[in-house]
């Protein structure tokens, strides 16, 4: 196979990627190579689904640049489509007096950021949402709102197609050759690379020259669904989170369909895909992550000893309902038995300073570009951060003239 461009990875990065290569070079060839059978079953349809409204982010990282962007974007894609849309805000509540300062943070992230966000008082929450547990003061995003990734994905698929792009399933990279890359269906001889590969984009990155400083440490997010009926949550609630760190805490989110979940956990993997068991084991990854974890143990640039354990016990679910109840009124654990399927967080590292990567990260030459940290807010910056990957690669080419 022959390609002008081709992108390993299928997932919501990658496959926004192609779309945006294709609406701007028509006249080249653009193939998506994913080894799995469908497109999007990893972190891209296994996301909280969640549009986030871009006020968490320091106003001069990439992630502030592209969210306000790009939630108006997959909004407006889920529209023109008939997609399910959930437009149903986010509170953040305060616990304490401590957690009012950090809301003034945040207040002054989203004005940074040009982000419409509300302060509102204690009684004008519950007005918002009944059940909100709040100190004083709380924040209300008018424009965070929750769709179906999965539903998401197949439009974007049928979006990629019809402008010509090329998508092979069942095509996992193997490695370089003189040839070109080779893959479970044979070789591709590409003109450029895109490597969006979420947790292996490290992996191929090195096959390339990159990713020398950097390696993805993977994490297990689990969500417990609520069997009360759907409408019991007007809101997602989410607490005051830590800005040290790339999580932002248990929260309460109200699905597509109006049914309420509890989570995420953050529970560090012992290998890239471990869902579950023993499935997708590998034991080159495993002695390699769980090497890098205990070093964290011994001596990390953040305090990752406290934030394993502290996730480990999320496991329980009396735990996380125990944690959820801080947030909102009426939550029974005997409510909360169901969990979803976990997703995997293909967060990087930086292996020189053993602190955690927390803005988008890319590297590239004049052959190829490696998306190496595109943890969330990604799925809702998707289509802006696409436009951005390509504008590296059209300065790359006139760089080249």
């Amino acid at each position: 196979m022959n390609a002008d461009f081709a992108v390993i990875g299928g997932g919501v990065i990658g496959v926004s990627i192609a779309r945006e290569l294709k609406r701007r070079h028509t006249d080249c060839s653009v193939v998506v190579l994913e080894k799995e059978s469908e497109l999007g079953l990893h972190a891209s349809g296994r996301n909280s689904g969640v549009l986030h409204a871009g006020f968490y982010y320091t106003a001069n990282s990439l992630k502030a640049r592209f969210c306000l962007e790009g939630n108006l974007a997959l909004r407006q894609f889920c529209a023109e489509r008939s997609l399910k849309i959930n437009p149903c805000g986010k509170l953040v509540v305060a616990r304490d007096a401590d957690e009012l300062f950090r809301l003034d943070e945040l207040t002054a992230r989203a004005d940074a950021n040009h982000v419409p966000l509300e302060m509102v008082s204690e009684r004008e929450a519950r007005e918002i949402e009944p059940r909100a547990k709040t100190f004083q003061k709380a924040l209300f995003s008018p424009s965070t709102s929750t769709v179906d990734p999965a539903e998401v994905m197949r439009a974007l698929r049928c979006a990629a197609e019809s402008t010509g792009v090329r998508i092979c399933t069942g095509a996992r990279y193997r490695g370089r050759s003189a040839g070109g890359l080779q893959t479970d269906q044979g070789t591709v001889d590409a003109g450029f690379v895109v490597n969006a590969a979420g947790l292996y984009a490290d992996r191929i990155a090195r096959d390339f020259g990159f990713s020398r400083d950097y390696c993805i440490l993977p994490f297990k997010g689990l969500y417990l669904y609520s069997s009360e009926s759907p409408g019991s949550f007007r809101t997602n609630i989410y607490p005051v989170p830590d800005l040290r760190n790339p999580f932002l805490g248990v929260h309460i989110t109200v699905t597509v369909d109006g049914k309420a979940k509890l989570g995420p956990t953050a529970i560090p993997c012992f290998w890239r895909e471990q869902y579950g068991g023993v499935a997708n084991l590998r034991f080159d990854e495993l002695a390699e992550i769980v090497g890098m974890e205990i070093g964290l143990f011994i001596n990390a640039g953040f305090d990752f000893r406290a934030l394993a354990m502290q996730e480990l016990r999320k496991y329980s679910r009396a735990t996380l309902a125990s944690q959820a109840g801080e947030l909102a009124t009426g939550i029974d654990p005997r409510n909360f038995r169901r969990w979803g399927r976990p997703g995997i967080r293909a967060q990087l590292l930086n292996v020189k300073t053993r602190t955690l990567v927390m803005d988008f990260l890319v590297e590239q030459d004049e052959k190829s570009l490696h998306v190496l940290n595109a943890v969330s807010p990604a799925f809702t910056c998707s289509i802006p951060f696409a436009a951005h990957i390509c504008d590296m690669i059209g300065r790359t080419g006139d760089d080249k003239q």
